[in-house]
């Protein structure tokens, strides 16, 4: 990856989140990966587009693809379910019969073993659609939230996978809507991850935190603030059924989509992209 890695500040991973909950999230990652920066990505199973995922699979077996654990449904305009199961006794799925729109109901909710079923439950689609997953990580958060954290890890396990682990806990919540948490058990679970092998993500950025600002603006401060391994996780999309779905930040969707369109941000010397199956190689479940 470089041929000096002590010299190195930052390694990033350029990574596009939420792809299948738009055809256009589909198109932008089939465009934008392989092409200078973006480097990784993960996958809706529950949402529509998933097939199309599943074809561009197919066609780009080279791309780096996770599973973006999805438990919520976040858009009044589309909705989707959960994959195991129909059962209200799950807690998995809110009073109009879809997955909960934000992830303080589903804390207060989900049985722990719907939980369980639900990850294996998109995993195995994942697989079945002939998705090679690299990793895994947490739509809204909601798969890492404290009441299911060890349980994401316990599948991550069963299935040999890295996991998106933030090193700071308090600061990835802070860009999320999880209500209270408790920042110790996570902070514990982080310290259990690094001790067996794992490799945490030492600083995180979500761009949709910033909409207040351009997309070039936002990233160059990341890259010149990066340290360790960093997760920026971007929710690039090509213009069209992204302004019905996401209409309070689908500008900032396509905004990314049409920055990085334009041509590979310039690279600080002392950083490097990296993506999942680099990490991957270097995690080790002990």
């Amino acid at each position: 990856m470089t041929p000096a890695r002590q010299s190195v500040r930052a390694e990033i991973i350029p990574h596009i989140d939420d792809i299948g909950v738009t055809l256009g999230s589909v198109k932008a990652m089939d465009e934008l990966a392989g092409a200078g920066f973006v480097t990784s990505g993960s996958v809706m199973a529950p949402c529509p587009w998933f097939p199309d995922v599943a074809e561009l699979a197919a066609r780009r077996p080279e791309l780096d693809l996770g599973l973006h654990l999805t438990l919520t449904s976040e858009s009044a305009r589309m909705r989707w379910r959960p994959m195991s199961t129909a059962s209200r006794t799950s807690g998995l799925i809110d009073g109009d019969g879809y997955m909960w729109s934000q992830v303080p109901g589903l804390r207060a909710n989900a049985q722990p073993a719907a939980i369980e079923d639900e990850l294996e439950t998109q995993i195995a689609a994942a697989i079945e659609a002939g998705i090679r997953i690299t990793h895994l990580d947490h739509h809204m958060g909601g798969a890492f939230a404290p009441e299911f954290a060890e349980i994401t890890m316990r599948v991550a396990r069963r299935h040999h996978l890295p996991v998106l682990v933030p090193g700071d806990p308090a600061a990835y919540a802070g860009v999320l809507n999880w209500g209270p948490a408790d920042m110790a058990l996570l902070a514990g679970l982080r310290d259990d991850v690094v001790a067996g092998g794992g490799v945490p993500i030492d600083h995180f950025l979500m761009g949709l935190t910033f909409q207040n600002e351009d997309p070039p603006t936002v990233y160059r401060r990341f890259m010149t603030e990066a340290s360790g391994l960093s997760f920026l996780s971007m929710h690039c999309n090509v213009p069209g059924e992204v302004w019905a779905v996401h209409p309070r930040d689908a500008a900032w969707r396509i905004a990314e989509y049409e920055w990085l369109r334009g041509g590979p941000p310039e690279i600080p010397d002392d950083l490097v992209l990296t993506d999942f199956r680099e990490v991957g190689a270097r995690w080790n479940w002990n």
